[in-house]
């Protein structure tokens, strides 16, 4: 069964930075989806940023646009580099991985579309 394992996250005070990461095995890592979501304290899930292992497309939720970079790391890896980080992205980080043709065509976080999920690393940003 596929599995990503996720690394990172911690606690920083606002304005600071921090680096997830999210690996898998080479099957899964070529040509797919991955990326991350988030669950604040008592809200719902939402979609942060995504890649496409394929060409390195990505996307981002506009919270995080210009603050956030996602790319491609070693090793079948996924690096969420987290900058001027506020307390509202405090929050339960999970690394999803997903593909098909959506993958390739239109990069979206509808979650149905991702079938392996990680179980999540906290991050807290104080003020």
């Amino acid at each position: 069964q596929a599995q990503v394992r996720e690394s990172g996250g911690g606690s920083v005070q606002a304005g600071g930075s921090l680096r997830l990461s999210c690996g898998t095995d080479e099957f899964m890592y070529t040509n797919n989806c991955m990326g991350w979501f988030r669950q604040p304290p008592g809200k719902q899930r939402e979609g942060v940023a995504i890649i496409y292992t394929g060409d390195g497309t990505t996307t981002y939720t506009d919270s995080v646009k210009g603050r956030f970079t996602i790319s491609r790391g070693a090793a079948h890896t996924v690096n969420l580099q987290m900058d001027r980080l506020k307390p509202e992205d405090t929050a339960m980080y999970y690394c999803a991985l997903g593909s098909g043709a959506w993958c390739r065509q239109k990069l979206n976080f509808i979650e149905s579309n991702f079938g392996t999920w990680g179980q999540g690393t906290q991050v807290t940003v104080s003020a």
